[in-house]
């Protein structure tokens, strides 16, 4: 029998792509586990929030996704991969703060009730501390595995906003 989360996590950068799905119908944000990653960027916060701060431009910059749209506060994100679709709801922006929340709403990731916040802090001479955070329940996976897919998006993500900005 296939089993769609041993696939997810057997291929990295299927997994990056899927990761970025969440379960369909999030009622509430938030949930009982909790993730939280963050990397040091060679940029000043300002010039590091002008890359990840519009909510519309995941597409830049993380790798497993292709393409975004955005009406109002909801984005739809296209995954690399034929990896398909996830849909987040903007809950909070704060440029002064450098920071966005968002929950998704739909998607085929191992997740439910998922809220998560990006924000830019202020780093060590001249450089930025990017930190993403997310609670979640898991959904149809051991509660490790949810966990590792999050990891793995978040990793992802963050390796490439470093990676923009190396001297």
């Amino acid at each position: 029998m296939h089993n769609p989360h041993r696939s997810i996590l057997a291929a990295p950068r299927r997994l990056a792509a899927i990761a970025l799905v969440a379960a369909a119908g999030a009622a509430q944000a938030g949930g009982s586990l909790s993730v939280s990653r963050e990397v040091e960027v060679d940029a000043a916060p300002a010039t590091v929030w002008k890359l990840v701060g519009n909510f519309n431009h995941l597409d830049v910059w993380h790798p497993a996704v292709v393409a975004s749209t955005q009406k109002g506060g909801i984005r739809t994100l296209t995954l690399a991969g034929g990896g398909g679709t996830i849909v987040e709801k903007r809950t909070a922006l704060s440029d002064s703060k450098m920071s966005y929340s968002y929950v998704i709403q739909s998607g085929p990731l191992p997740v439910q009730q998922y809220a998560s916040t990006l924000t830019v802090m202020t780093g060590a001479a001249g450089k930025s501390i990017v930190s993403w955070t997310g609670t979640f329940n898991a959904k149809g996976a051991p509660d490790d595995k949810a966990k590792e897919v999050i990891q793995g998006v978040y990793d992802a993500g963050l390796a490439r906003v470093a990676a923009n900005f190396k001297k």
